[in-house]
């Protein structure tokens, strides 16, 4: 017989494909029941982080909180799993609004592309040689020419993921930042990317295309062979993420800092 609801309301239970994530989705659902997505006050999404990014894309028009527990690898978006006392937890967990970056890509023929990201927007070559990219900010160019294998804009939350692995800064999650970050760059040989505020409008135009044809991923969503790439913050679309209380978001994000 499954136990009292969280004082949220009714709890669905979501998994990755994974073993693991299956058989924990299995005995909560035995334990603590399962609505239907459309009645859920609640989502618990199980396994990885790229599992609980799919559900915040997958969910982002019902204002419903995701309180993700780890049946993955990394889980730093997770909470830690335990099936004892969840309505407890949820109803003690402390809640961090996220908003994505809006992508429109366009590629060499002409057609648009439009995603969201929550992590990060990256550009990323697509064959042996550097590409060749013109930045923008808010309608002024701000670097006529970065030659790289790569470059990203991404998010406090997406900013200890992709951005971090290229050497850019971890953003405080209340940070109206966002990090404009270089992979690999050649020219200019010393620049170490940039802060932007929340509301900038990036642009990425790709001078070579052709020739260094580059692709452009938002949370892996990818368009290949793109000529430009706009990227803004979406205020519209807030993701609601619970954490339990001491090891929500912001405290990762420092402890990040000192390992």
């Amino acid at each position: 017989m499954a136990q009292r609801q969280a004082k949220r309301g009714p709890i669905v239970f979501l998994a990755s494909q994974t073993e693991v994530a299956q058989a924990a989705r299995a005995e909560l659902v035995a334990i603590y029941g399962d609505a239907p997505l459309q009645q859920a006050a609640v989502i618990v999404a199980l396994g990885g982080d790229g599992f609980l990014l799919e559900t915040l894309h997958a969910t982002q028009h019902r204002d419903v909180p995701v309180y993700g527990m780890n049946r993955g690898t990394v889980g730093f978006l997770m909470n830690a799993f335990a099936i004892e006392d969840l309505p407890a937890r949820l109803d003690a967990a402390q809640e961090t609004v996220l908003n994505p970056l809006a992508m429109r890509a366009t590629d060499t023929q002409g057609r648009i592309h439009e995603a969201l990201a929550i992590n990060e927007v990256s550009l990323l070559r697509e064959g042996p040689q550097a590409v060749r990219l013109r930045i923008t900010v808010d309608g002024l160019v701000r670097m006529e020419e970065l030659v790289c294998d790569g470059a990203l804009l991404a998010t406090p939350a997406g900013s200890t993921a992709y951005n971090y692995s290229a050497h850019g800064p971890i953003l405080p999650i209340g940070a109206d930042v966002l990090a404009l970050t270089a992979m690999a760059a050649f020219r200019p040989r010393r620049w170490r990317g940039a802060l932007l505020p929340k509301s900038a409008v990036v642009r990425f135009d790709v001078l070579d295309p052709e020739k260094r044809p580059v692709m452009a991923d938002a949370d892996a969503q990818p368009v290949r062979n793109v000529v430009s790439v706009e990227i803004r913050s979406e205020p519209r679309i807030k993701h609601r993420l619970l954490f339990d209380p001491g090891h929500g978001l912001e405290e990762r994000l420092i402890r990040e800092q000192f390992f």
